[in-house]
């Protein structure tokens, strides 16, 4: 937008206020003149030089007539219509300022004129008054006189209309179909009217609002828009924050049809709606803010604060307070933020009334709007919105005309402008002190730009021309230039250089060592304009492979030269071969791929040859593989060096080339011939040498089985050579690459190779060399599959997958059950062997299919030496696969057992937990005969047996007694181990012991406990007394445990009835024993504070609830709640009454029939309706009344007393 204070008509507007008393500007209307209406019944007339013309009325006439309220002026500016704030209407005419009509009867007295409007028919205009009415207003003159006829076309009293608009059409539009109806939009304060004025009077849509805010103003405004490619008018309208569209059509028959557009919100109260253009609308909010909108894409696109304006709104001439107030509170209120007469739109200017100046709006044309970017060196911005322009992308756009190819032209003429301005900038900005990478951001910020839009404009000849030009001054924008042109070549966006751009091009990216730039850029480029040697000779000095290639295909149309200079680099003259550096393996796999492409048709690295060259390059390639000798060949040469060459390079990749070839060949019988001739010298090379590897000898027979095998084979290949073949790979005095020829011989079986061999003298070769995948695929051609099972089995390789076979062999589909049986026998006969390579795997094997022959085999399972037997076997919850467990006879498990107490005896305790299929007495048996006496003594107690288990944990006597050497401690915490053992076998069972075993299975004294490992000796008694500390702790230890269970006078009796504290040796044990006193003191103290505690919550418990029972209760009724009698007037004798704390009573007879439960001799009340409540929540009907008393949920609490 450009913003402009009309100075002129600002300046004179106060100079009238001043000289004449024209009072303040009051309302507007704009056409080629500049009306102004003021407070004091003038109306100032200015034209298009801001030279005030005419100043029609006096100030006698305002003070009769009041303040001028509306303007209006007819399409040709010859009248002018005002409005005024007591009701009367005047006509004058502006080439003489004459006053033409005074219009007092138009419409009843005491209102004020809101609106008047001419149409696109002089002698038609319409007003609306502050009464909320329209009026049609006719102009005649007949004989000399002018007169004028109303008509009401809406009356106040059916809903007050605010705003009219009439549908005003330009010159060119005056034929349109829809003009001659005369349009009228009429908004009120509830919905929209659109009716015709002519031929005849008739409504054409009407537009409820809805729901909307009473204080928002209604807004109105037609423009003819360009939809569907047809121009029609569109009524676009507003009440609050949404803006509606109308579109109005007019069909073949004659009828107007009112189609509803897309709406639009916006988050303002709107007070003014304005058309600046068919796509383009300015709209005011109540905060004097000024939107631009684009209708299409509903977009905003700029706001500006126009609060400096100081808006003249309407608000006085809606109250009628000239007339006396005589209107509605919505009017009055809707007119708070009315300014209908200080905004209006002529030929794309918008004006907006100020209370001391004038301002206009215009929207710049396309050309001012990118040099307003100019001026503020904002090169970029300028140059993305005149592309945008360029494209028919830009929004609101003025002063483009013609077709689009014109447009284009004239906006890229500017562009060009903009772009060699900007070239000129970057160099005149550019910093000249600080680092090289401060200017080669500065410039790589700036050149980018240049390049991307001379290329959108198809401009290359200014890109390289002018904008070269002037950047080639500055070193480092030449190289930032160059640079930048490389994403655009590798997107093919340039295709062509000009020789100079191209030279310095290549010497840049050589001098700064971007050697793999120059690669990607040549390969994109057309080279015809460069020096070919000197080119290629860079390419072969840093290798670049590609674009030597391409140079070669592309400029010289020669696609032999890079094959032989690539090979020779991987030949060697005496026909040796070296180890390949990196670069020689990166040419020889290009040169692969190189061979690939040519005979597919492709060129490399990228694109197609030429269809005409396509027969002609594949023949090359042919005749240059199958050359007898190199050019300048030397006398030891081997023959056919090239396929010699790729052969040793990579055999697979090449014959995987070759393979892709032949696919190509149908029915051309030269290159029919071709491959017969080259599978010929690959068969010489590879068989009649001895320097190719078994794996690369396999991939040739693998590649002719492939081609032998297909249906519209051609190739002949002699047997005899597959025979040889064959004795090669199978060569059992060859022991190295073992599995590697088996491999090799096993894939060329597998693509049919098969076919070309004797199976017998196959498979006798295959078992003499130890190939047991090769008698795996032999046997199974034959469905030998028990067979098979020693080709697994005497396979190192994959012993471990013999478990898999057997089990898909006897649980998958397909095979017959003389197969499956076969199979099944071969594994029960080796199930030894099976249970050596994987006892868990043979068990699940065993479990899954072998379940009735299990103690079958327990008698050889026996015999295994290293008791692997896995405890999956015999044990559900550990097997790998829990689905397949199965059960066990007792002799199965006590095998297990006994295996386990030979070779793994820590697992046999777990073991006798897991399990319970065994037999307790042999299970003691086997443990016994091992000496395994904590297993012996956990079956023992599992048995019942206690005091036999606590008798076979004595007899752990034959350790021997622990030493204070702190290296041999360990037998120290051993003593420490069992005597815990001990300890927590006593505990366990003293639960179901009377008192006299109790004490039978606690050692004689705590001494004994401890010093019972030993034997009584002076060497033992010395170590004791050395180590006494801790077998002191260990005797407390005893003591504490046996104090859960034996009474204390019982343990210290025990203690002095001990011989070994006899004869005066007390004192040893007076620690011991004040230690326990201590115990028994700490424990009785804390025994009775435990019981006062407990003793006085349960005081303060009974005191509270004593408390409450004894608090007299008072009943909220008089009545029962049950009967609904009063307990006073009932006729029956004595009748207790019962009365709870919740304030309902019942008589004792009514509640006991409702809810009344017996417990033992007493009755346990509650509350009949409190009761009733609780149920329906969800406590359950009657819940409360089985409850105790004293417990209920009810927190009633009952009385119950006599009544008389």
């Amino acid at each position: 937008l450009r913003h402009n204070v009309l100075k002129g008509i600002s300046a004179q507007m106060a100079s009238a206020a001043d000289k004449v008393d024209a009072g303040l500007p009051t309302a507007l209307t704009v056409s080629s003149v500049i009306a102004v209406g003021t407070s004091h019944g003038l109306a100032l007339v200015f034209d298009t030089n801001q030279a005030l013309r005419l100043c029609l009325g006096s100030v006698a006439e305002g003070v009769e007539y009041g303040a001028v309220s509306a303007l209006s002026i007819n399409h040709d500016c010859t009248r002018l219509l005002c409005g005024f704030a007591k009701g009367q209407i005047t006509m004058w005419d502006l080439a003489n300022g004459k006053l033409l009509r005074t219009i007092t009867d138009a419409h009843p007295p005491g209102t004020a004129i809101l609106h008047v409007k001419f149409t696109d028919d002089p002698t038609l205009a319409v007003c609306n008054d502050s009464g909320g009415s329209v009026f049609e207003l006719t102009f005649r003159r007949v004989m000399g006189l002018r007169s004028c006829d109303s008509r009401c076309l809406f009356s106040g009293s059916k809903g007050e209309v605010c705003c009219v608009e009439p549908l005003h059409a330009s010159t060119q539009l005056r034929d349109h179909p829809i003009t001659q109806h005369a349009l009228l939009a009429m908004a009120s304060l509830t919905k929209i009217l659109v009716i015709g004025l002519k031929p005849s009077l008739k409504v054409w849509m009407t537009f409820p609002y809805g729901k909307v805010d009473p204080a928002s103003v209604p807004q109105l405004a037609w423009q003819f828009v360009v939809a569907h490619k047809m121009v029609n008018p569109m009524l676009a309208f507003c009440r609050g924050d949404t803006v509606h569209f109308l579109l109005v059509k007019k069909d073949e028959s004659g009828v107007i049809h009112v189609i509803k557009q897309r709406q639009l919100h916006l988050n303002c109260d709107l007070i003014s709606l304005t058309w600046i253009n068919s796509r383009t609308l300015l709209l005011l909010d109540s905060s004097e803010r000024l939107h631009v909108l684009d209708r299409p894409s509903q977009e905003e696109l700029e706001t500006v604060d126009l609060s400096e304006v100081q808006l003249v709104y309407n608000s006085s001439h809606f109250k009628s307070l000239a007339t006396g107030g005589n209107v509605s509170q919505a009017l009055a209120l809707v007119g708070e933020k009315a300014c209908y007469q200080s905004v209006c739109c002529y030929s794309g200017q918008v004006v907006f009334l100020g209370t001391k100046s004038v301002h206009m709006m215009t929207l710049r044309n396309w050309r001012e709007r990118v040099e307003h970017l100019l001026k503020q060196e904002k090169f970029v911005e300028a140059l993305s919105l005149a592309w945008s322009f360029h494209e028919g992308t830009a929004k609101a756009v003025v002063g483009l005309y013609g077709d689009p190819a014109k447009r284009k032209s004239v906006v890229a003429d500017k562009m060009v402008e903009i772009l060699l301005l900007y070239a000129d900038r970057s160099l005149k900005k550019c910093p000249e002190q600080g680092r090289i990478q401060v200017m080669e951001q500065h410039f790589q910020d700036m050149v980018p730009i240049m390049v991307d839009y001379c290329l959108l404009l198809h401009r290359t000849d200014l890109l390289f021309g002018q904008i070269y030009s002037r950047l080639v001054e500055n070193s480092v924008a030449k190289g930032v230039f160059l640079e930048s042109l490389e994403p655009y070549i590798l997107s093919e966006r340039i295709g062509c250089l000009t020789a100079p751009i191209m030279r310095d091009l290549l010497s840049h990216f050589q001098e700064n060592g971007m050697m793999d730039s120059v690669e990607n850029c040549l390969v994109h480029m057309d080279i015809t304009s460069l020096d070919i040697q000197q080119v290629v000779q860079m390419c072969w000095e840093h290798q670049l492979y590609d674009a030597m290639i391409y140079v070669f295909n592309s400029g010289m149309n020669d696609y032999i030269s890079p094959m032989e200079v690539s090979s020779a680099c991987l030949y060697t003259v005496r026909g040796g071969f070296i180890t390949l550096e990196d670069e020689q393996v990166v040419m020889g796999n290009k040169l692969l791929v190189y061979i690939s492409c040519s005979l597919a048709g492709r060129a490399y690295p990228l694109g197609d040859i030429p269809e005409d060259l396509v027969p002609l390059v594949k023949n090359q390639v042919f005749e240059f593989l199958i050359r007898l000798h190199t050019p300048e060949a030397p006398e030891e040469e081997e023959v056919y060096p090239y396929i010699h060459t790729l052969l040793h390079f990579d055999t697979r990749e090449f014959l995987n080339v070759l393979a892709l070839t032949f696919e190509d060949f149908k029915n051309d019988k030269q290159a029919l011939e071709y491959q017969q001739r080259i599978v010929d010298i690959l068969l010489k090379v590879m068989v009649e040498t001895s320097d190719f590897t078994p794996s690369q000898v396999g991939c040739l027979f693998t590649f002719l089985a492939r081609q032998l095998a297909k249906p519209d084979n051609t190739l002949f290949v002699n047997r005899k050579l597959f025979d040889q073949v064959l004795e090669f790979l199978c060569s059992p005095d060859d022991d190295s690459r073992h599995t590697e020829r088996q491999q090799v011989l096993l894939e060329l079986l597998q693509v049919g190779g098969v076919i070309q061999f004797d199976e017998g003298r196959l498979l006798s070769l295959a078992e003499k060399a130890e190939f047991y995948q090769i008698c795996e695929f032999v046997y199974e051609k034959k469905h030998l599959y028990d067979k098979i099972f020693f080709c697994y089995l005497k396979d190192p390789m994959r012993r471990e997958e013999i478990f898999n076979y057997v089990h898909n062999m006897l649980s998958m589909p397909g095979y017959r059950p003389q197969e499956r049986h076969s199979v099944r026998e071969k594994a029960l006969e080796h199930i030894q062997e099976l249970v050596a390579i994987d006892p868990a795997k043979a068990a699940d094997l065993m479990a899954l299919h072998f379940a009735q022959e299990v103690e079958v085999l327990n008698v050889p399972l026996r015999t295994i030496s290293d008791g692997r037997l896995p405890r999956s076997c015999v044990l559900p919850s550990e097997a790998t696969r829990p689905q397949v467990s199965l059960r066990l006879g007792p002799g199965v498990h006590e095998c297990h057992v006994d295996l386990l107490c030979r070779f793994s005896p820590q697992k046999v305790i777990d073991f006798l937990k897991a399990s319970k299929d065994y037999r307790l007495e042999e299970a003691v048996q086997i443990t016994r005969q091992h000496a395994l006496h904590a297993a012996t003594a956990y079956l023992l107690e599992r048995k019942g047996d206690v005091l036999g288990a606590f008798q076979v944990l004595l007899q752990v006597r034959g350790i021997k007694p622990p030493t204070c050497d702190p290296q041999k401690e360990g037998r120290l915490q051993r003593v420490e181990e069992v005597l815990q053992e001990v300890i927590a076998l006593c505990h366990r069972s003293s639960q179901g012991l009377d008192q006299q075993q109790r004490e039978v299975c606690v050692p004689h004294t705590p001494a004994h406990s401890v010093m019972w490992c030993f034997p009584l000796n002076k060497r033992t008694c010395s170590v004791a007394l050395s180590c006494s500390p801790s077998l002191k702790e260990l005797t407390m230890q005893v003591l504490n445990s046996m104090s859960s269970f034996i009474s204390l006078p019982a343990i210290v009796q025990r203690i002095l009835q001990d011989p070994v504290y006899g004869k005066g040796k007390l004192a040893e044990i007076q620690g011991l024993i004040l230690g326990m006193l201590e115990t028994f003191t700490y424990e009785q103290t804390l025994l009775e504070t435990t019981t006062n505690l407990l003793n006085q919550d349960l005081h303060w418990s009974l005191s509270h609830l004593r408390s409450a029972v004894s608090r007299a209760l008072h009943p909220r009724f008089d009545h029962c709640n049950i009967c609904l009698q009063q307990y006073k007037r009932r006729q029956e004798g004595a009748d207790e009454i019962v009365v709870f704390s919740c304030g309902h009573l019942y008589h004792c007879q009514c509640l006991q029939s409702k809810c009344c439960t017996q417990l033992e001799w007493t009755l346990a009340w509650s509350c009949y309706k409190c009761t009733s409540s609780q149920g329906r929540r969800g406590a359950g009907p009657g819940r409360a009344c089985d409850e105790e008393p004293g417990r209920g949920r009810s927190s009633s609490l009952a009385q119950v007393r006599v009544g008389g």
